[in-house]
């Protein structure tokens, strides 16, 4: 049997454990806004701390770091030390990986807190806005971080996920024989988990998207339920086989070794927005190899995959419950809305006269005025959005008096300004 195909059976029969039947939807939950300040950590820093390993080149880099998110049942070794992280090295980008507990298997939500936190601190150390590889459950987790911790999504330039379970899927309707990992019922697609990370939007202004799959996907089921539409982000969803018709990419391969899959990720990393699939789609089948892939190194993994693809966080007999930040009904005041930062200038103008009016909008969040990206400015019957530094510039002619400039964002509480107009001597 070939390997490739014994690895992705035995994970197809791992997520196919969830049952419809020992696992039903509640009723549809109201989700928190989508600005809505993220809750403090849970996980012990500690442990945040240590699951994150990166490699040189880290602090002050000098292009965007990559953070690599391995999928459910995996390791970050058996996930990418054979392909992506010497790739990476090879092309001089430095990297991290964040090991989720329990090879991925326990509650997706506490799975996300050690992305947030790597995300953070990845930003925090390069000095910069970073990327992020995922594959299957690693390609989605990241999304329900720049959900629910809105601060995150200023710190991520592109979101690339390898065969992602973004909507879920149909194959782990199928009977259940005993009780499973947590993380198999939150990714069937009709999991109220998938129904929380998808409320509202999809994805989120200043964020490039880049979902890849493969036809011949026997996990995520449909394939093509790893796509996104809605939202304010760049957005590409792309088949291998848009690249090369004659690739027979599955679902483990596709997140291992798979040269379409990597040229993709890779043209995302080198242009502006997500991946282009005209630009990629020039070479055809005629990909070339991942640079520093190591087929020994692969099959090593491959075995340590076989050894330990029972091991994982304490099995359930349904999904886990949504936390209370996803409803909004944190204590404290956790889940109130913020109000928006609104500077403007200049302050003082004279009637009759076009003058370039200069905004700038933020928040709070974590103690820290953040830009925010995506708000609409109006001032004077203009109206405009602000960039990924949450400005916004504007040519307008004021009447005279108090003229307001409002900012309004998704999630957040309106901010207002006053500009005063002199009249015209």
């Amino acid at each position: 049997m070939d390997v490739r195909h014994g690895i992705a059976g035995l994970v197809c029969l791992a997520l196919s454990l969830a049952s419809g039947a020992l696992f039903p939807t509640a009723a549809a939950a109201a989700y928190a806004p989508v600005n809505t300040p993220g809750v403090a950590l849970s996980e012990p820093a500690g442990r945040l701390a240590s699951a994150l390993s990166c490699s040189q080149g880290m602090d002050g880099a000098l292009r965007a770091p990559v953070l690599l998110v391995h999928g459910t049942s995996l390791t970050p070794e058996e996930n990418w030390s054979a392909s992506y992280q010497p790739a990476l090295s090879s092309l001089g980008i430095p990297w991290c990986t964040v090991a989720l507990p329990d090879r991925g298997t326990g509650d997706v939500q506490r799975n996300a807190e050690y992305v947030v936190h790597a995300i953070r601190e990845m930003y925090r150390r390069s000095r910069r806005r970073i990327a992020i590889i995922g594959a299957s459950q690693g390609g989605m987790l990241p999304r329900w971080a720049l959900r629910f911790w809105p601060d995150t999504r200023a710190m991520v330039d592109d979101l690339v996920g390898l065969a992602p379970s973004n909507h879920g899927t149909t194959q782990g309707r199928l009977p259940c024989r005993r009780a499973c990992f947590p993380a198999h019922p939150q990714q069937m697609d009709i999991s109220n988990f998938i129904a929380a990370l998808n409320s509202f939007q999809e994805t989120f202004w200043g964020v490039s998207y880049t979902n890849v799959y493969t036809r011949f996907d026997e996990v995520v089921k449909p394939p093509s339920s790893s796509e996104l539409h809605t939202g304010d982000g760049l957005i590409t969803n792309v088949a291998v086989q848009e690249i090369c018709s004659l690739d027979t990419a599955d679902h483990i391969t596709l997140a291992l070794a798979n040269a379409a899959g990597f040229a993709l990720a890779m043209d995302a990393l080198s242009n502006a927005g997500p991946a282009s699939t005209a630009r990629v789609a020039r070479r055809g089948c005629a990909q070339p190899p991942i640079p520093g892939y190591n087929p020994a190194r692969l099959a090593a993994m491959v075995g340590s995959y076989f050894n330990n693809r029972d091991v994982g966080a304490a099995r359930v007999t349904r999904e886990p419950p949504l936390r209370c930040y996803v409803t909004g009904s944190c204590p404290s005041g956790t889940s109130r809305l913020i109000r928006l930062h609104l500077a403007v200038r200049p302050r003082r103008i004279r009637a009759g006269r076009r003058v370039r009016l200069r905004v700038v909008v933020r928040a709070r969040l974590r103690g820290e005025l953040r830009a925010v990206p995506g708000a609409t400015v109006k001032a004077a019957g203009r109206r405009k959005r602000t960039d990924r530094r949450g400005q916004a510039t504007m040519r307008v002619q004021f009447r005279p008096g108090r003229r307001r400039v409002v900012a309004r964002a998704k999630g957040y509480l309106p901010a207002r300004a006053v500009v005063r107009v002199r009249r015209s001597r």
